[in-house]
C-alpha cells in the first residue's frame, strides 16, 4: 500500500552510505510517492538527515538554509586533497604543542562572520561542471571566497594530534574546509577525520531513528513522522477558516493582506487550517513601493 501521509522523517544516518542511498532505502520502506532529503551529509559523516515525505519535500529549501550543528574530530599534521579522511594525503608536518590558550585563540579566530574558500571536492559548478569532477581529473580552478557565519565553536584536545570540536554554523559552511583552515593557521595542516550532524535548526539527532529501527517500525505501521506544523513550529502562524483556504488555493493572493505587517526578522508565516495542520506558507517580499505577502507553498492535507 502506497503511503499517503506527509511529514519529515528524522533519520540518524550511519557512516558509509550516501544521502541518496538512504533516501532510496527510506522510500522503499515507506512506499511513499515522494521522498527527498532536506540537505545532504557526506558518506563518511553520520547523524541527522532530514527526509521529506510526500508534501514534506516542499520545505526542503527552508532547512537547506537553516543553521546546522556538528560534532567532529580534526586530525592534525596532514592535509588531504578532499580535506577529509577519504582523500589522498598531500603533505605531513609536525604538530606544534597546543594548550588551552591556543585552543581559545582558534575558537576566537574562527567564530563569527568569515570568508571561506569552497573546496575543489564540492558540488559547486564551474561552466556547468561539478567541481569534484574537475578535481578527480587533477584540475583546480579559481573559486571565489564565500561569506559564512560560525555562530559557536568549542574546541578541545582529543590527544594523539587530534582536536575534538562542536560547532553551529550557517548555510554554505564546509566543515572540512574549517578543519583545513585550522590546520593552515597552526602551520601543520589538518583534515576532517570524523563528522556527526547533531541538529538542524530546532530539530535534533536525539529524536532521530536509525535505519534498522525504522524497518521495524514500518513493519508495525508505526512510522515516526514529524508533521509539517511541528517541523516548522519555529515560524509564526495564523489559523484560517476552510472557505478562505479554498479561495487561497484558487490563487486569490489578495487575501494575504489581512495577515498584516510582519514582525521583525519574520519574513515567513504559516497558515493553518481549523484542525491546526499546515495548509500553506506565505513569504514577505519587499517591492518598489511597499512590501506584501506572497503565497510561497501550498500543502494538500489529509
Amino acid at each position: 500500500m502506497v503511503m499517503t501521509r506527509s511529514g519529515i522523517l528524522l533519520v540518524d544516518k550511519p557512516e558509509g552510505p550516501s544521502s541518496a542511498q538512504v533516501v532510496h532505502q527510506v522510500k522503499k520502506l515507506l512506499q511513499a510517492k515522494k521522498v527527498g532529503h532536506l540537505g545532504t551529509l557526506d558518506p563518511f559523516a553520520s547523524g541527522l538527515l532530514l527526509i521529506g515525505v510526500n508534501e514534506g519535500t516542499k520545505i526542503a529549501d527552508i532547512f537547506l538554509g537553516g543553521v546546522k550543528s556538528y560534532r567532529g574530530v580534526i586530525a592534525l599534521g596532514s592535509e588531504t586533497d578532499t580535506q577529509d579522511v577519504t582523500g589522498k594525503v598531500l603533505m605531513e608536518r609536525p604538530v606544534p604543542p597546543l594548550g588551552e590558550a591556543e585552543l581559545r585563540q582558534l575558537e576566537q579566530k574562527f567564530s563569527g562572520e568569515l570568508q571561506q574558500l569552497p573546496p575543489m571536492f564540492s558540488a559547486l559548478k564551474r561552466d556547468g561542471v561539478r567541481l569534484y569532477r574537475l578535481a578527480r581529473q587533477g584540475k583546480e580552478v579559481p573559486r571565489e571566497p564565500r561569506r559564512i557565519r560560525i555562530d559557536s565553536l568549542h574546541i578541545t584536545s582529543g590527544g594523539d594530534n587530534e582536536l575534538e570540536f562542536e560547532t553551529t554554523c550557517s548555510r554554505g559552511t564546509y566543515v572540512r574546509t574549517l578543519a583545513f583552515d585550522i590546520g593552515k593557521e597552526l602551520g601543520c595542516g589538518a583534515h576532517l577525520k570524523k563528522l556527526r550532524r547533531i541538529a538542524c535548526d530546532h530539530l535534533s539527532v536525539e529524536k532521530a531513528i536509525g535505519l534498522r529501527d525504522l524497518e521495524d517500525r514500518c513493519a508495525n505501521g508505526a512510522i515516526p513522522l514529524v508533521s509539517l506544523r511541528d517541523a516548522l513550529i519555529h515560524l509564526p502562524a495564523v489559523t484560517w477558516q476552510s472557505r478562505l483556504l479554498s479561495r487561497l488555493r484558487l490563487g486569490q493572493q489578495e487575501l494575504l493582506a489581512q495577515i498584516g505587517q510582519p514582525r521583525a526578522c519574520d519574513n515567513m508565516i504559516g497558515i493553518l487550517d481549523p484542525r491546526g495542520e499546515l495548509a500553506a506558507l506565505a513569504k514577505w517580499t519587499e517591492e518598489p513601493l511597499a512590501g506584501r505577502w506572497r503565497l510561497y507553498r501550498v500543502f494538500h492535507t489529509q
